[in-house]
């Protein structure tokens, strides 16, 4: 409904967006009024030049290409660390507390109340359960954090423990042989005559029907204990054991065949004096100098009077380190007798110190 002096709306449309847009067509008065008000204000400087584009985007392309193998590596060290992490956070013992798995069987065996075959494939024996092998049958036993057990015909064991720390079976008779690779001191086998402690080792040990045994070391070195008594066994010797007398004397298998039967005599027969006196006089003079095994643990072993004759053999084929006094030795002066063994050359005696005190929960000496 125009009227007076209004154009039509779509005419001042037209004529409005000419003008604003290149100035052409009829001039708005109201806008000129506007244009003249902020034509102070008005930018008069050159518009401003801006570089090509391109090489800005060379430059991040380069930028980028060397952060993604980077970005790649950190990734790469997370995740490694990562599964690093889980590794040794988990709960320790968790595969050994499980049991010893069975992985080869020959025959038939008995594990628990259960008769196991190789149809019936591999089981586990658990803490608490018994393992029996048949005049015809074999076991091979493993646990991941312990070693490997490879179990003859007419054996019977059982797990008492397996958690973190101490790892223990008992050999009630039979033939195993061990081969551990858990921390020295971790595995124990008991036995009716010895505690048999694994100090980083593989070693054959067998029990007969009485409960006497014997143990051969091939690896490392093996500690029989029983009673405050103390064999330590190297690689190529051998020792026996009664249930009556505890460990016997450790000696080399090539030693002569004099020296052997004498000295299993005067562990396990000799019921005399003159006897005893008798079959030590044949072990000293069958002595060589790799048989100083032998003489040093019969020291604690010979009667009072017949120490002294094993003190100057074992002195003449391994002259004691310094500090080391005769006196001392005579009287069973265990640091100095400690000494001794070091200089041996067969393994530290320290390794089996430690142990003893923490089995006992007695504090190191003060040095």
């Amino acid at each position: 409904m125009g009227t007076g002096n209004h154009k039509p709306e779509n005419e001042l449309a037209e004529m409005t967006n000419d003008f604003l847009w290149d100035g052409s067509g009829e001039a708005d008065p109201e806008v000129q009024r506007l244009e003249g008000l902020l034509s102070t204000f008005r930018h008069t400087a050159p518009a401003p030049q801006f570089p090509e584009t391109q090489p800005v985007r060379w430059k991040i392309w380069r930028w980028n290409a060397g952060l993604v193998p980077a970005m790649a590596a950190t990734a790469a060290v997370l995740v490694v660390g990562a599964v690093v992490f889980l590794s040794y956070s988990r709960k320790p013992g968790t595969v050994a507390a499980s049991g010893w798995d069975v992985l080869r069987i020959v025959g038939t065996l008995r594990v628990g109340s259960n008769a196991v075959s190789a149809n019936s494939g591999a089981g586990e024996l658990g803490v608490g359960q018994m393992l029996e092998t048949g005049g015809e049958s074999k076991a091979t036993l493993r646990a991941e954090d312990v070693g490997q057990i490879e179990v003859d015909p007419n054996t019977r064991l059982r797990l008492l423990s397996n958690g973190t720390g101490l790892k223990r079976i008992a050999l009630d008779r039979g033939t195993i042989h061990t081969y551990i690779w858990a921390p020295a001191g971790e595995f124990v086998v008991d036995t009716p005559s010895a505690m048999t402690v694994d100090l980083g080792c593989a070693y054959t040990l067998h029990v007969d029907d009485s409960g006497a045994g014997t143990v051969q070391t091939s690896r490392g070195w093996v500690g029989f204990k029983k009673n405050g008594r103390e064999s330590f066994i190297p690689a190529g010797a051998a020792c026996a054991t009664h249930p009556k007398f505890g460990p016997g004397t450790p000696y080399f298998e090539d030693a002569s065949p004099n020296l052997r039967s004498a000295l299993a005599r005067f562990d396990f027969e000799d019921a005399t004096p003159e006897s005893r006196a008798q079959d030590l006089a044949i072990v000293l003079k069958e002595s060589r100098k790799r048989d100083a095994l032998t003489l040093w643990h019969l020291l604690a072993r010979a009667d009072v009077d017949q120490r002294e004759l094993v003190y100057d053999r074992l002195q003449s084929l391994a002259p004691a380190p310094r500090g080391v006094s005769k006196e001392g030795v005579l009287q069973l002066d265990q640091p100095m007798l400690d000494r001794w063994w070091n200089q041996l050359g067969f393994d530290d005696i320290a390794v089996w110190r430690h142990w003893e005190r923490s089995w006992s929960g007695t504090p190191a000496p003060s040095e």
